[in-house]
């Protein structure tokens, strides 16, 4: 594995690559990405991996730099896969040339994008600037952050003419979805974090099999899990999984949530 670090470098180390899928993580390198890295070596000749931890999607300082990081094991990960090149830029070479500004619609601003003011406009500034930089046709993305997949979907992938694969959530045997930022919860958190995941998984079957007396309105739900586990919704939501839009039952949809656990938030779909 060949790691860069220079924009200039990685240009002319893949310059006559026309095969090759791009994973871009944050780090923390975990079965989640595992699952993106095999489905771009089963499908593309090179496989590139990006790590970058992207200031402008942050809100808070504090947050940015408390984000959990381990560049070595990552490294060690990655080589154990056989992927073909490892992209670490620094900040300020990802942002030294402009690109255009994103901004997001008020129909956009739901979900994550209502409690995360600005968060996804940085994740689109970036994505914008790793695309324009490696140039792949193939995206490899989880399912996990569904509505930044959505709007990368949208903003980006008929500018860049890129096709973006998506792999399913991965879960661990207690159906916590895989997020690194898991890491910064302690055993009982992630005891609470998984019977949360149980009982939404219960919600989302039981809707499935009785959409036409079931009600859309999740408040009674959202209280009681409040109440229950001690913690702070910001929603919990049925929308449309193509549009995003708060589904009547009748398209195919997500159970989404966002939830505090002693100040990490975890968001999910199912």
């Amino acid at each position: 594995m060949k790691i860069i670090t220079s924009i200039f470098d990685l240009n002319k180390e893949i310059k006559d690559y026309r095969n090759i899928g791009f994973v871009p993580t944050m780090g923390g390198i975990h079965e989640g990405h595992i699952s993106l890295i095999k489905a771009s070596q089963k499908k593309k000749s090179k496989t590139i991996v990006s790590i970058f931890v992207n200031p402008t999607q942050f809100k808070r300082k504090n947050e940015f730099k408390n984000y959990p990081r381990n560049i070595r094991n990552d490294i060690i990960s990655l080589q154990n896969l056989k992927v073909d090149y490892l992209f670490t830029p620094k900040v300020k070479d990802i942002y030294k040339f402009k690109t255009k500004r994103f901004i997001l619609r008020k129909e956009d601003k739901i979900l994550c994008a209502k409690f995360r003011k600005g968060h996804f406009e940085g994740v689109l500034n970036v994505m914008n600037r790793f695309m324009s930089i490696i140039k792949s046709k193939d995206l490899f993305m989880g399912e996990k952050d569904y509505q930044q997949l959505h709007l990368i979907r949208r903003f980006l992938s008929k500018k860049f003419n890129v096709r973006i694969n998506t792999c399913p959530t991965i879960r661990t045997a207690d159906k916590i979805a895989l997020s690194t930022r898991n890491k910064l919860l302690n055993k009982k958190s992630l005891k609470k974090a998984s019977r949360i995941a149980k009982l939404l998984i219960k919600i989302k079957k039981r809707t499935k099999l009785h959409s036409s007396k079931f009600k859309l309105d999740l408040s009674d739900y959202k209280k009681e899990l409040e109440k229950k586990f001690n913690i702070k919704i910001d929603y919990l939501e049925f929308r449309d999984e193509k549009s995003l839009k708060l589904n009547n039952l009748k398209n195919k949809f997500r159970l989404f949530v966002a939830y505090n656990i002693n100040k990490v938030r975890l968001i999910d779909n199912f």
